[in-house]
């Protein structure tokens, strides 16, 4: 599996994203900087320039129409995919740290961290995918934590968009009424903070990350801890693969606080694990430092991960990783059992 490098970055990854049709790879980082892709070449189609502080997050509606991203310079800009061209900026108190497009993609779901006194809070705006159309100025929900609460910077929308799932810096998972804004459901996942949490392909269930070297399943109706991967490094990011029983892991401990720069030693790789029997089955090496982000190809062919290196690698399966099956041994005693 012979990786693409891409050097558009001078600073760490924050996310990376596909377009729904799995032709377009979008990358952000700490460059203030938002650069596309083609995906199955790595040839970078543009720049999307307009942030003045580390661009967190990003993501692209169902019809590859319009982007939207959130930046540490606490607003949100909406652009027009193929000319680069802002189409609409809203500002917010504090950072934007997660950004995501309802099924629809009519809705657009952003979470604030808290900061300076300021609480975080989750809202969700309305969208209109016309490069001509006027946006709202206003969401249509805003929900806050109370000063005392923990962080929480990640989220997204479980199926049908019914709820709002967020993770918190303390580990837990809470569950939201994604019309109302009513918590309705908390549940302890980690016991560190929470790094990523990325959906199935239907939303029913999906995968947290942590830095207490965990990544766990859950089931997005009730909450309920489904499978648990334990690792030996802190982890930053994880995926589930659609088309094979996989999750994909990738974390490794900062320069501080390891004693080498060897790769190895600081453990910079993609981990594959077994989606159902919770073992690891291979690792993909090649960053040279932690890696940030990791996202799967919609259609399963591939998978790409940035790093705190600033280099994104698209890796496009071989057609051994098609052929694998596991231990057919343990799956008959599992199955005589």
């Amino acid at each position: 599996m012979r990786p693409i490098l891409l050097k558009g970055h001078e600073r760490p990854l924050t996310q990376l994203k596909y377009n729904k049709d799995g032709d377009l790879l979008f990358s952000t980082a700490r460059d203030k900087v938002v650069n596309v892709y083609y995906s199955h070449n790595g040839e970078r189609l543009g720049t999307y320039m307009g942030h003045q502080g580390a661009v967190m997050t990003v993501d692209i509606d169902p019809s590859s129409t319009i982007l939207a991203t959130g930046a540490a310079d606490n607003t949100v800009i909406l652009w027009e995919v193929q000319t680069g061209k802002v189409l609409h900026k809203w500002e917010f108190p504090t950072a934007v740290r997660k950004v995501e497009f309802n099924e629809a993609g009519d809705q657009l779901l952003l979470i604030t961290e808290k900061r300076m006194g300021l609480p975080g809070r989750f809202s969700i705006l309305p969208v209109v995918i016309d490069a001509e159309a006027t946006q709202a100025e206003e969401p249509i929900l805003s929900v806050e934590l109370g000063a005392d609460d923990a962080k929480f910077n990640v989220g997204g929308w479980s199926y049908l968009s019914k709820f709002i799932i967020l993770g918190h810096s303390d580990g837990l998972v809470s569950q939201y009424d994604a019309k109302t804004g009513e918590l309705l459901k908390t549940a302890v996942a980690h016991e560190k903070d929470i790094t990523d949490l990325q959906f199935s392909s239907d939303r029913t269930y999906f995968i947290t990350s942590s830095k207490d070297k965990t990544a766990k399943i859950l089931d997005a109706a009730n909450l309920k801890i489904l499978k648990t991967y334990t690792t030996d490094t802190p982890l930053n990011t994880a995926a589930i693969t659609p088309r094979k029983e996989f999750v994909v892991l990738g974390g490794g401990q900062d320069a501080r606080d390891v004693t080498t720069t060897s790769s190895r030693q600081g453990k910079f790789e993609a981990r594959f694990w077994h989606k159902i029997f919770e073992e690891e089955i291979g690792r993909v090496k090649g960053h040279f430092g932690p890696l940030n982000c990791i996202v799967v190809h919609p259609a399963g062919t591939g998978f790409a991960s940035g790093g705190e290196d600033g280099y994104v690698r698209i890796h496009h399966f071989d057609k051994s990783y098609f052929d694998f099956l596991y231990d057919v041994e343990k799956l008959r005693a599992l199955g005589a059992e």
